[in-house]
């Protein structure tokens, strides 16, 4: 799961919790192959083929999580829900509403914006998720 692919994700930068993601889907892909892995997840080939190669695609929660379950352990369905789960529980537990966390992201996306992501009624990339995320552990230490 993305919330669980680095320890302590709050003393981490966004940046590095974005490159955990991307290794672990990278790794994802490597295990069934470039074209296996787009056939199955309904992710565009050269956008899979940019991850492998280091490119750094932007990639939908959705996205990830579809080439995360390639290896059948997990749905994406499943990864999805944890995912977002995660960052409901970290809003709780960080004790922010979403113009707190807005402002703590440096507004780079608005309250409205991020209630409607983290909801799931609109996708989320996973570099927002990362930002997201740190900024909620590191806020609940």
């Amino acid at each position: 799961m993305f919330h669980e692919a680095v320890e302590d994700p709050g003393t981490h930068t966004p940046a590095d919790l974005h490159a955990a993601y991307e290794a672990m889907l990278v790794e994802s892909v490597e295990s069934v192959g470039v074209e296996r892995a787009a056939a199955e997840s309904g992710v565009d080939e050269a956008t899979v083929e940019a991850l492998v190669d280091g490119e750094s695609p932007e990639l939908t929660l959705e996205e990830g999580a579809a080439l995360l379950a390639l290896d059948g352990a997990v749905s994406a369905d499943d990864v999805v829900a944890l995912s977002r789960d995660a960052l409901l529980m970290g809003m709780t537990t960080a004790v922010v509403d979403v113009d707190s966390l807005s402002a703590g992201i440096d507004g780079e996306l608005s309250g409205r914006e991020i209630q409607a992501k983290v909801e799931g009624r609109f996708p989320i990339t996973l570099r927002e998720f990362a930002r997201i995320h740190q900024f909620l552990d590191e806020r609940s230490r």
